[in-house]
């Protein structure tokens, strides 16, 4: 697949008569990379699957309100990430998940899920990932997985440099100690 720059996809979903086709070459064209950060936040493929689909949905419905101030790329995983993190944050109220429950659920799901490929070192970090606090494990998720520079995370998650900085420190410094067993 080609990759389409953003002005080629808007052009199409803003006329009627192409709408439909460049919302599907814009799914095409970010759906991985959308699963991929939300997976990473959520764990479970089918969670991440709903997500994604969500993600879509609300971009669909939106599309019209994108201004262009960002590329869809930076509006789609704003979107995203506020959608895991909404996520996350009512499947721990629905289930009323201590935070040390819902960690061991989903460091065992790293353990038997099919849907988990990776080697051992892999799910290791995923497992210590999931120690770490949501906002956190976005940030590392976005500028180690990812390798979006801080400004973009910025845009995406509306946050400061500065303070996306420090988070970032914060995360690799908790792994750190993790790995060593401190």
């Amino acid at each position: 697949m080609n990759l389409l720059d953003d002005c080629t996809i808007l052009s199409l979903v803003k006329v009627p008569e192409t709408r439909e086709r460049g919302f599907r070459l814009l799914v095409e064209q970010y759906q991985k990379r959308i699963y991929g950060v939300i997976r990473k936040m959520v764990i479970i493929h089918e969670d991440a699957n709903d997500i994604t689909q969500n993600t879509f949905v609300k971009a669909f419905r939106n599309i019209d309100k994108f201004k262009a101030e960002s590329s869809l790329f930076t509006w789609l995983y704003r979107i995203a990430t506020n959608e895991s993190l909404n996520f996350l944050e009512k499947k721990k109220k629905r289930f009323f998940l201590q935070i040390d429950d819902h960690e061991k659920k989903m460091a065992n799901y790293l353990d038997t899920s099919p849907h988990i490929d990776g080697d051992a070192i892999q799910v290791l970090l995923q497992k210590i990932l999931l120690k770490l606090p949501e906002k956190q494990r976005l940030v590392f998720n976005l500028k180690y997985y990812e390798e979006l520079s801080y400004e973009e995370i910025s845009r995406i998650t509306e946050t400061s440099v500065g303070a996306l900085k420090a988070s970032y420190h914060h995360a690799v410094k908790k792994i750190e100690k993790e790995i060593k067993g401190e």
